[in-house]
């Protein structure tokens, strides 16, 4: 069984005027199924990037970068944002929730756009808000929530695909460290009911909650540990 992500000798740059700014400089990355991955950096160190090219969300300038065994370069837009939406969940430090929607209603989106039925939909919200604990706030809108909710919500609407892989990009930076670290309690009972976790993170404390870690350095990894 081939890992669930492999990168191969990638890069990604970018034009700046008359010069090119190497984002990554030659990263070859395994990651397999079950694994929970910490990646640290400084501001401007590839952190991102990585991430970004792992979900799908970029393409990188060469090298490969594949889900499953699936080599993304072969597949066109449409079917890296289906991909995206089937397989891939995302958590951002901005949360991106809709304000004008209910939780209930902002956790559902995944699922409308992958015409699960109205009845499924409700069945499989429900039981996911209530694994974050938000069960009984399903019908408050974001302003209604705190940060912490917020974030949880975020991570509901992130599972309710049910993917294969969670990406974590500094999920607890705008949080208070209590509540940042109810949201890490999240991350690893997820990660021990078997999700794949890749966590991007400023935190030393919050990354050695991980399995694996990786210190990236101007584009490159620069050290590997496993905890």
């Amino acid at each position: 069984m081939p890992d669930l992500i492999e990168l191969d000798d990638v890069r990604k740059t970018h034009p700046m005027g008359e010069r090119e700014v190497h984002a990554l400089a030659g990263v070859s990355l395994r990651v397999a199924r079950g694994d929970y991955l910490a990646v640290m950096g400084a501001s401007g160190s590839g952190k991102t990037t990585l991430l970004h090219l792992i979900g799908c969300l970029d393409r990188p300038t060469s090298g490969s970068v594949s889900l499953d065994g699936t080599d993304l370069a072969r597949l066109g837009d449409d079917e890296l944002s289906s991909l995206r939406n089937r397989r891939i969940g995302f958590v951002f430090q901005a949360f991106h929730l809709i304000p004008q929607l209910s939780v209930a209603e902002n956790v559902e989106l995944p699922l409308i756009y992958q015409g699960v039925s109205r009845a499924q939909r409700a069945e499989r919200v429900q039981r996911v808000l209530s694994s974050v604990g938000l069960g009984g706030r399903s019908e408050h809108r974001p302003s209604e929530l705190s940060g912490g909710e917020c974030q949880r919500a975020a991570i509901a609407r992130a599972l309710v695909a049910e993917p294969d892989l969670l990406l974590a990009d500094e999920p607890t930076g705008n949080l208070d460290s209590r509540t940042g670290d109810e949201i890490m309690e999240i991350l690893v009972g997820l990660h021990q009911r078997g999700v794949t976790i890749v966590l991007v993170t400023h935190d030393p404390g919050r990354a050695k909650r991980a399995q694996r870690l990786i210190e990236m350095r101007d584009g490159c990894i620069a050290r590997e540990s496993v905890s």
